[in-house]
């Protein structure tokens, strides 16, 4: 059983994830890569007292990029598209 501040570590201000928020009621997040659907809906119930309808996954490969003669990675990452239940309301900018 993990810690559910393990879970999640931080929501995306992205272009992409204020869209759906404003349009769907889904909100966009970054969350640990081991960490599986069921762990994060629990973790962001209990967390931010709201009421979890869909969780979605997307697993990101980081990019190589080059630096001088040097080429490294970028690192991989795991985002969370978290659909609330009708009603429910979720502003991270005012909790």
């Amino acid at each position: 059983m993990k810690i559910i501040y393990d879970v999640i570590k931080r929501p995306l201000f992205t272009e992409k994830g204020m869209d759906i928020k404003e349009r769907e009621n889904k909100i966009l997040i970054e969350v640990n890569p081991d960490s599986n659907k069921h762990e994060i809906r629990k973790a962001v119930e209990e967390i931010f007292k709201v009421k979890v309808a869909k969780v979605a996954t997307i697993n990101e490969k980081g990019k190589i990029k080059r630096f001088g003669r040097s080429v490294g990675r970028t690192s991989d990452r795991k985002k969370a598209i978290i659909t609330l239940k009708k009603g429910e309301k979720l502003d991270f900018i005012e909790t």
